[in-house]
C-alpha cells in the first residue's frame, strides 16, 4: 500500500483550506451603536515586551435574520486591541491602525507576538500605532473556561471529565446539526463583518482611508483581497463605501493580497474529499444548508475542535513549568481522536503508527518538549501549523520516517522543508527542549539526521517557545480556531461561479493602495511568489513564525516582520 498517498488523501480535506478565502457584500451598514453594544476589557499579560496595552473589544453586530437560529454570543464581533501604553486612548487619535484577518484554523491570539513587536517598533520611531487582531465570528462557539483556569489538570478535567470550573460545566463540542447558521458564513459575511466593525469603531470614512492598514496572515491575505474589491452599499457608482476606500494600504503575511489562489494553489495537496466543484454553487449551498455537507472543517487527526483545544492545554503546561516533566499525555483520556493524533505526531515509522508501539506515553518529555513536538517544524508534519521554536535535547534523536508525516521536499507546501525528528529512547532519559536561542551550529551531532543533513541550525530557529506557550494559553481569544466555516472553502473553490464573481465589484481596488508583502523564507510560498511583488523575506521562518517570532533574533537583529510592518505604518512628521 502507498501509505504516503493514503494519508495525504485522508487529511487533505482539512489541509486544503490553508489559504482559501473570502470576498465582498452588498447590504446596508449598521445604524448608530446602541447603548451597551460595545465592551472593552483590559488583558493582563506576562509578555516580556512591555510598553504595550492589550484589551479585548467586543462590538454587537447582529447576524441577519436569514442566518437562522444561532447563539446570542455570535451576534458579537471580537478583536484584540494592542496600542502603546503611553499613546492616545482613542483609536481615532493613533497614527495608524493595522487590522489583521486570521489564517486558516487561526484565532486572534495567534497575532499576539507580532502585534506587540510591531507596536513597540513603531513607538521606537516616535509613532503611536494600534494593531487589531480579528477573531472570525464563528469563534463565538469556543469555551476557554478550562484553559483560563491556568492549570492543566483542571483544564483536562473540565473538557474531558465533566468537572465544573467556576460553576460552569463544559457543554461538549458543537455538532454539525447545531451549526445551520454557519452554512451562510462564507466570503460575503466575512468581509461584511470587517466593514461593519470598522465603521462602528471608526465612523469617519475619511479617517479610515487615511489611517487604516488592512491585511492578514495566510487565508487573511486573500480575504483582504476580496475586501479591497468589495462594494458595501449596493451601488457601484458610489465608492466611499468600497473596500479599498476603507484602507490606506494593505499588508500580507506569508500570503498575497489577491482574489485568486494563483501561486497559493501550490500549497494545496493533491486529492480532496470536499464536494466536487462541478456540482455547482447551488448544489453545494444546498448541501451546507441541509447538513449533508459538514458546516465546519474537521479531520480526525490534528484538525478538529478537540485537538485545537489540546494545543492550548499543552501551552498551559509549558507556560507554568517549561522544564518540568510532563504528565499531560498520561493524564488525558485514551479516546480514538487523541490516540490517532498522538500516533500521527509521534510515530517514528509506519510500523510504529500501525502498532502504537512505542507510544508517546513511553517517553519522558518535559512540558516544553511536548509543546515543541506539537508545533515545531522539525516535528509537526503540516506546514501551516509549523513554527521554529528550537529542538529536542536530553537524549538520542532519530529521523521520523513515517511517510505521512515527513514529505520533505516533495510537497513543501504541505509538509514544510525541514527534516522531521523524534526522540529515540523510550523509557529512557528525560527529553527536554532547547529554546530557539540555544540552538547552535550544524557541527553538533545531535542536530544531524541519518544521512548527515543537519536537522536545524541557529539561523532557522526564530520563535521563543515560552512566548508561544503564553500566546496559546494566556490570551482571552484563542490562538487556534475550533470551528472554521466550510463555506469559506467552498466559496473559493467556486470562485468562478456567478454567485462569487459578483462579489468582486471593484477589482481595481487591489491596486488602489500600497502593499507590503512579507514572506516566511521557508513558508508556504517559498520560491513561488512573483518578483514584481518585491516581498520582504524573513529568512529561516516557517508559516506561523511571521506571527510568533521573538523580538530579537539569533543574529542579534530586530525581528524583520514587525520591523517591516512598523516601517510600512510610519506616517510623515
Amino acid at each position: 500500500m502507498d501509505m504516503n498517498r493514503t494519508y495525504r488523501g485522508k487529511w487533505r480535506g482539512a489541509v486544503l483550506a490553508v489559504l482559501l478565502t473570502a470576498g465582498t457584500l452588498t447590504a446596508a451598514a449598521p445604524g448608530a451603536r446602541a447603548e451597551g453594544a460595545r465592551t472593552e476589557t483590559p488583558v493582563k499579560s506576562t509578555s516580556p515586551v512591555t510598553g504595550v496595552t492589550e484589551s479585548t473589544v467586543r462590538v454587537k453586530v447582529p447576524l441577519p435574520e436569514s442566518a437562522g437560529p444561532h447563539p446570542e454570543a455570535c451576534d458579537w464581533l471580537s478583536y484584540l486591541r494592542y496600542r502603546s501604553a503611553d499613546g492616545p486612548a482613542a483609536s481615532a487619535d493613533a497614527d495608524r491602525i493595522l487590522i489583521a484577518q486570521p489564517g486558516i484554523l487561526e484565532g486572534a491570539g495567534a497575532f499576539d507576538s507580532v502585534a506587540r513587536n510591531t507596536v513597540t517598533r513603531a513607538a521606537e520611531q516616535g509613532q503611536h500605532i494600534e494593531f487589531w487582531a480579528l477573531d472570525r465570528r464563528s469563534n463565538c462557539l469556543e469555551d476557554r473556561t478550562g484553559i483560563a483556569s491556568g492549570d492543566q489538570h483542571t483544564a483536562v478535567d473540565y473538557y474531558y471529565r465533566g468537572k465544573q470550573v467556576g460553576g460552569r460545566t463544559f457543554g461538549g463540542y458543537t455538532g454539525n446539526a447545531q451549526l445551520g447558521w454557519m452554512a451562510k458564513l462564507g466570503i460575503e459575511q466575512t468581509v461584511r463583518d470587517q466593514y461593519d466593525l470598522l465603521t462602528a469603531e471608526l465612523p469617519s470614512q475619511a479617517l479610515r482611508k487615511r489611517k487604516v492598514l488592512c491585511g492578514g496572515h495566510s487565508l487573511g491575505g486573500v480575504i483582504t483581497g476580496y475586501f479591497a474589491a468589495a462594494d458595501f452599499d449596493g451601488n457601484r457608482a458610489t465608492t466611499a463605501d468600497a473596500g479599498y476606500n476603507q484602507c490606506a494600504g494593505y499588508f500580507a503575511l506569508d500570503t498575497t493580497v489577491s482574489t485568486s489562489l494563483g501561486d497559493l494553489s501550490g500549497s494545496i495537496p493533491g486529492d480532496t474529499n470536499l464536494p466536487d466543484i462541478g456540482l455547482g454553487y447551488g448544489v453545494v449551498q444546498a448541501g451546507l444548508d441541509s447538513g449533508v455537507l459538514p458546516r465546519t472543517l474537521s479531520a480526525p487527526v490534528l484538525l478538529n475542535p478537540e485537538t485545537m483545544t489540546l494545543l492550548g492545554i499543552a501551552g498551559l503546561g509549558a507556560l507554568k513549568d517549561l522544564d518540568g516533566e510532563a504528565d499531560l499525555l498520561g493524564y488525558l483520556p485514551r479516546n480514538l481522536n487523541i490516540e490517532a493524533t498522538n500516533r500521527f505526531l509521534f510515530a517514528k515509522d509506519t510500523a510504529a503508527f500501525l502498532s502504537g508501539s512505542p507510544s508517546v506515553r513511553d517517553f519522558r518529555l518535559t512540558n516544553g518538549a511536548v509543546l515543541g513536538a506539537l508545533l515545531d517544524d522539525n516535528s509537526v508534519p503540516l506546514a501551516f501549523l509549523q513554527t521554529s521554536v528550537g529542538f529536542f535535547d536530553g537524549g538520542p534523536i532519530a529521523d521520523k520516517s513515517f511517510p505521512a508525516a515527513n514529505g520533505g521536499d516533495a510537497q513543501p507546501g504541505l509538509y514544510g522543508t525541514a527534516y522531521k525528528a523524534i526522540p529515540d529512547r523510550p523509557k529512557g532519559p528525560l527529553y527536554t527542549w532547547r529554546n530557539y536561542d540555544r540552538v547552535g551550529d550544524a557541527d553538533d551531532p545531535g542536530y544531524r539526521s541519518a544521512d548527515g543533513t543537519p536537522f536545524t541550525v541557529a539561523g532557522e530557529e526564530v520563535t521563543d517557545v515560552r512566548q508561544l506557550a503564553r500566546s496559546l494559553a494566556e490570551q482571552p481569544l484563542d490562538f487556534t480556531e475550533q470551528y472554521f466555516p466550510t463555506k469559506l472553502v467552498t466559496d473559493i473553490e467556486l470562485a468562478t461561479s456567478p454567485q462569487v464573481k459578483k462579489l468582486v465589484v471593484h477589482p481595481e481596488g487591489l491596486k488602489a493602495n500600497p502593499v507590503l508583502t512579507v514572506l516566511a523564507g521557508e513558508g508556504l510560498l517559498a520560491g513561488r511568489v512573483p518578483a514584481d511583488l518585491h516581498p520582504v523575506v524573513a529568512d529561516g521562518y516557517q508559516h506561523l513564525d511571521v506571527l510568533t517570532a521573538a523580538p530579537v533574533q539569533n543574529n542579534g537583529r530586530p525581528e524583520p516582520v514587525s520591523t517591516s510592518l512598523a516601517g510600512f505604518a510610519r506616517t510623515p512628521r
